[in-house]
């Protein structure tokens, strides 16, 4: 395993950066979505608004690293995993992969920047895959509260019936501006309510639900498009009025494909990926990731199941004002690859995860184990780390001292390592060159078709949770059972464990204005635990259902959101 790099420095770097000359004496604090100046001015020093565009400034400068050169070492060659790439572009394959460069050249900031947007508009929210709240919450007794449930379906496809909510099944919410909404075909005291936030959920019973977070009331008709949506789509981070969400399974309706969604008349703009001749799957077309959208480039990026990754440009027009939208895609761009143990029986292809990007590079992990760093302006891999499994946990990036880190763990399916029990390990791993940091390894059960270990997508503490991270795992006693681990993001060991049942749904934390830290998760017993985030410490168990909880929840300030596989949507203050 690698050190851990120590570069510092990035305080005073971001500083210079910002302020130029000015000596910054406040100690600036990062949250999930502000930056606010703390304690601290003498004499001329500290900050000073007329040296600096805006806080947003701050506040991408201390989230971003210090430098970013991603390049392999001799452990993370990509020809260690990977026996071959193919560059599609607008259906013709590039003969000489060498001859591919995206006509626009694709840059991500950090995670805090990616969108201005009130509200949580991917699966993590943003493009580190780092929070999935937004802004700050108000406990003080540590408790929580019901206030609404709306009613969901389900859907039955041959011999399989999808209900409910389920993995990853995050909601999305926007508080959108005015003059967006009324061009919505949105019911009129919806558009006529000020500090409307919307609750946007496809569900596995085919439908797309938009609800009033505080209330549950419906904001507009339910959007059917006939398949199973498991996986949590995405809104664009522009405030554009468009939803991308992909199915998660085939329907009576065909094959299962990406729908883009114009969300001022709910009408389908573009679908893509179904029944794609380039896939090396076959027919297998399934969408679970949430898709992220480069805003300076227009471009839609969109990993699949069917092992490719869709680069679109949209080419989109949308004038709020006259109520318009139209998108027209061109280039599409795809990519695929075929992995060193890939075979019909196991170690699949494909990307069932959301994708993390920084720069112009794009980190995935899929079904055959492999955690790839792609070039997304070459589409040439950069670096392959094996991490054993089937992974169903998104990479998550945090920058820590300067430098860029990278989180993630892996499952267990039954057979393939194993056929009784198997390690788990949760990793931190150098996003520069893809070597292990450090691992926690769990000792985990399955069963056919419902593999234990890391089903969900981790947490990375901040705020007074900095130093931690949070991570949910299945079957680590026996089948139903699972814990919640606090694990020191410089160590690796654990600095806490909650048993419980075992859970799949991804781990949330929040943050009251002072900085103070909850976590809270829910599982298969459809309970839903409040947690200290520094000490473990139950504050509340609340059950909303006798079955499983899949799905991940969402939290606007002190609202949540989450649904369940017996058929509802729930919304919840946390007190």
């Amino acid at each position: 395993m690698k050190k851990q790099l120590l570069t510092g420095g990035i305080l005073g770097a971001a500083a210079l950066t910002v302020f130029g000359a000015a000596r910054l004496v406040g100690k600036i604090k990062e949250s999930a979505n502000t930056v606010s100046m703390v304690a601290a001015t003498s004499g001329d020093s500290g900050l000073n608004m007329e040296q600096t565009d805006s806080l947003a400034e701050v506040k991408a400068a201390m989230a971003k690293p210090a430098s970013f050169s991603p390049a392999c070492v001799e452990s993370t060659k990509p020809s260690l995993y990977i026996d071959s790439t193919a560059i599609e572009v607008n259906g013709q394959t590039l003969a000489n992969l060498s001859d591919y460069q995206s006509a626009d050249t694709h840059s991500f900031d950090a995670g805090i920047s990616y969108t201005d947007v009130d509200g949580i508009v991917t699966f993590r929210g943003n493009n580190f895959r780092d929070t999935a709240s937004y802004g700050n919450t108000q406990i003080k007794e540590g408790k929580i509260t019901d206030l609404w449930t709306a009613s969901t379906g389900s859907i039955t496809v041959g011999d399989a019936t999808w209900s409910g909510s389920g993995w990853t099944g995050q909601p999305l919410m926007e508080k959108w501006s005015k003059e967006a909404k009324q061009s919505m075909n949105m019911y009129d005291w919806a558009k006529e309510k000020d500090d409307l936030v919307e609750v946007i959920y496809a569900c596995m019973d085919g439908y797309v639900y938009f609800l009033d977070l505080e209330t549950g009331e419906p904001t507009r008709e339910a959007l059917f498009l006939g398949y199973t949506f498991k996986g949590s789509g995405a809104l664009d981070p522009r405030g554009y009025p468009i939803l991308y969400v992909g199915a998660g399974y085939d329907s009576n309706e065909g094959t299962a494909r990406v729908f883009v969604v114009n969300l001022l008349d709910c009408s389908v703009m573009y679908t893509f990926g179904n029944n794609d001749s380039f896939s090396l799957r076959g027919n297998l077309s399934y969408f679970d990731s949430s898709a992220l959208v480069d805003a300076n480039t227009d471009t839609l990026i969109y990993p699949g199941e069917n092992g490719i990754l869709y680069l679109i440009k949209l080419n989109t027009s949308y004038d709020p004002a006259a109520g318009t939208l139209s998108i027209a895609p061109d280039p599409v761009v795809k990519w695929h690859y075929y992995g060193t143990r890939t075979s019909v029986a196991s170690y699949w292809l494909g990307m069932e995860d959301s994708a993390a990007i920084y720069d112009g590079y794009i980190f995935m992990s899929d079904n055959g184990g492999n955690l790839m760093c792609l070039d997304l302006n070459t589409l040439q891999l950069v670096w392959v780390q094996d991490i054993l499994d089937d992974s169903n946990s998104s990479p998550v990036l945090s920058v820590e001292d300067g430098h860029l880190y990278l989180y993630i763990s892996t499952s267990f399916r039954l057979g393939w390592r194993s056929n009784s029990t198997a390690e788990v390990p949760v990793w931190k791993i150098d996003a520069e060159t893809g070597e292990i940091i450090w691992q926690k390894s769990y000792e985990c059960s399955s069963e056919d078709g419902v593999s234990g270990g890391v089903q969900s997508t981790i947490a990375v503490g901040k705020e007074e949770l900095s130093d931690y991270i949070y991570v949910t795992v299945a079957r680590t006693g026996g089948q139903a059972e699972g814990v919640l681990a606090c694990i020191d993001k410089n160590t690796g060991e654990a600095v806490w464990e909650h048993a419980a049942a075992y859970a799949w749904s991804s781990p949330v934390c929040v943050y009251n204005p002072d900085g103070s830290g909850k976590v809270l998760y829910c599982n298969s017993t459809g309970h839903i635990y409040l947690l200290d985030g520094k000490t473990g410490e139950v504050l509340d168990c609340h059950q909303i259902s006798e079955g499983v909880i899949e799905a991940s929840p969402a939290v606007y300030q002190s609202y949540m959101v989450v649904g369940t596989r017996d058929c509802k949507i729930w919304g919840m203050e946390l007190q």
